[in-house]
């Protein structure tokens, strides 16, 4: 695994301010709201328009902003068609800034889905490596790895 997926690139110990390390947890709520909302179009937005998204259930990664957009859509449609809801929750969020200004993030996530009045499964257990990049005054995510816990 390279660099570009693993965030490995940032020396230990090398930090960001309280100030942005709160501003990309508010990146993120925001992000995945917009996912668990089914709001696709705006969801990609958070992603660079030659952005990569790796995932291992997809044999091969998804490859700009218009091929992610239209994989959400298309998951958001067949979660409303099967009136399920999917929530997705972050922590343990480490943040690492890089010398380019960019930032290299690793977190764990819990994907969630919740059967209209059934119950709680969790779906997976996830590390996300994102890298990440200045956007419009926010941030934009070029790269993403997504490693399911478990997985070989």
């Amino acid at each position: 695994m390279s660099t570009e997926t693993t965030g490995r690139a940032a020396l230990p110990g090398t930090y960001v301010p309280a100030e942005l390390y709160s501003q990309v947890q508010q990146f993120y709520a925001r992000q995945m709201g917009l996912i668990d909302d089914g709001r696709a179009e705006e969801w990609a937005a958070t992603f660079t328009e030659d952005a990569v998204f790796e995932e291992p259930s997809r044999l091969d990664p998804l490859r700009g902003r218009d091929a992610i957009r239209v994989s959400c859509r298309a998951r958001a449609d067949r979660l409303e068609a099967e009136n399920t809801d999917f929530r997705h929750w972050l922590g343990m969020l480490d943040v690492r800034p890089q010398d380019d200004g960019s930032l290299r993030t690793r977190a764990y996530a819990l994907a969630m889905r919740i059967p209209r009045g059934g119950a709680l499964d969790i779906f997976a257990s996830v590390v996300c490596e994102d890298h990440l990049v200045p956007s419009d005054g926010g941030w934009a995510v070029r790269h993403r790895h997504l490693q399911h816990d478990g997985a070989e």
